[in-house]
């Protein structure tokens, strides 16, 4: 009985030394693989592209949105009410001053004159008669062969006569007049829209009446918009004194600025409300390309060139409430920069303070690097720009300079290690 329980004392001590040693080859074993995977596997050094900062001088322009205003619109409408008889333009065509639009019927119209030119006829005979009636009684109260009585009554008649005659012919230029309406024509050269009223129908007269249709100038056009109070006193407020202040026009599909024209008008007071102005310039727009209501991109100029950094817009961060770059040194290795943006010009931002003339800046790739991070550093030039150190943009990779040099990161021993490439997709 004594044997049993020794034996499985001696069972148990083996199996717990054969579990130990498995578990100390294991750990062995995982050891050795996690230090070769640390030599076999070297620091991944990421390919960013890097530009540097250009140096320019510039004109300052604020950018402003407003929307395009005709010159001159017209609400066509009658002056005269009739009929309808004739529409002689089509939706949207291109009108000259004096063109006819619209043919209201006439011929009621052509009748008033007639009648109107019979009474200047008689009263044109009336006043004939008169008149020499009152020449004989003058040269007969002359020598007292006429009462004075008759003579008075003669000589009103002469004058009432007259005064018939100035009506009558009044009433004629009237009619005339009312005629003269019952074609309506452009009264300005432009674009008509459609015509709100067509053939057949019976029109009113007078500014209450339903528009006919309306009319638009084409050329020159209007760009109105809201200017801040800096940028009135600064630039706009010498238009009140003759200056021509230059501004440049650029539509909603336009990435650009295809338009240049002057300042117009400005109002004469300022909005309190808002702090600003409303501001009119003035486009040529021959090709009609331009049409009243479309949204304009406005940039108002004028400023004194001066020197001026300028980078990629794309390569400015944000953090909280500051902006930001990442700056190259010398040794490839990254830093942050806080800066002060400034305004556009074209596509690149202006920095007014943060950076300085000859900077290098990371400009794609930044999501994939961290301040203090090594780079290897691929040179481009600044968002399309000319390559700002002069170099071409195809060599500037390839040369073996401190731009394009890769620092090798240093391990905690003291030795470098090996630096394996990564290309960008």
């Amino acid at each position: 009985m004594s044997l049993f329980p020794l034996t499985r004392t001696r069972l148990a001590v083996a199996v717990f030394a054969v579990v130990v040693i498995a578990g100390l080859g294991t750990f062995g074993a995982i050891h050795v693989d996690a230090h070769a995977s640390e030599q076999a596997a070297p620091t991944v050094v990421p390919e960013v592209d890097v530009a540097t900062v250009i140096d320019r001088t510039i004109t300052d322009w604020q950018s402003y949105s407003g929307r395009l205003e005709a010159v001159e619109k017209v609400d066509v409408r009658s002056q005269v009410p009739g009929t309808i008889v004739s529409v002689n333009f089509r939706d949207g065509a291109l009108v000259k001053k004096g063109d006819t639009l619209f043919v209201i019927d006439p011929r009621p119209y052509a009748a008033e004159v007639d009648r109107a030119e019979a009474q200047l006829a008689a009263a044109q005979a009336r006043t004939g008669y008169t008149q020499s009636d009152w020449e004989r009684a003058q040269r007969l109260i002359a020598d007292n062969a006429i009462a004075k009585r008759d003579y008075d009554e003669k000589q009103n008649a002469a004058r009432e006569a007259s005064a018939n005659l100035k009506a009558a012919q009044a009433a004629v230029e009237t009619a005339r007049i009312n005629l003269g309406y019952t074609k309506i024509v452009a009264p300005v050269a432009g674009r008509v829209s459609r015509a709100e009223i067509t053939v057949g129908n019976v029109v009113s007269a007078g500014a209450s009446s339903t528009p006919l249709t309306t009319l638009v100038s084409v050329s020159p056009i209007y760009a109105s918009f809201d200017a801040d109070e800096q940028t009135y006193l600064q630039y706009i407020s010498r238009v009140k004194d003759g200056g021509k202040v230059p501004v440049q026009l650029g539509l909603a599909d336009e990435t650009g600025y295809s338009r240049e024209g002057t300042i117009e008008s400005v109002d004469n007071r300022l909005d309190t409300s808002s702090g600003t102005i409303r501001v009119r310039a003035r486009f040529d727009n021959q090709d009609g390309a331009l049409i009243p209501g479309l949204y304009a991109r406005v940039k108002v100029g004028g400023s004194v060139p001066h020197p001026a950094l300028l980078i990629d817009d794309a390569a400015v961060g944000t953090d909280q409430d500051k902006k930001f770059v990442l700056v190259v040194d010398k040794d490839n290795h990254v830093a942050y920069r806080e800066i002060v943006p400034g305004s556009m010009q074209g596509n690149l931002r202006v920095v007014k303070g943060g950076l300085k003339s000859g900077d290098r800046i990371v400009v794609n790739g930044t999501q994939r690097v961290r301040p203090g991070d090594a780079i290897r550093a691929h040179m481009v030039p600044m968002n399309g720009d000319a390559n700002p150190d002069g170099t071409d943009v195809a060599n500037a990779a390839k040369a073996p300079d401190a731009a394009s040099a890769t620092a090798a990161p240093i391990a905690q021993d003291g030795k470098p290690q090996a630096v394996k490439t990564q290309k960008n997709s």
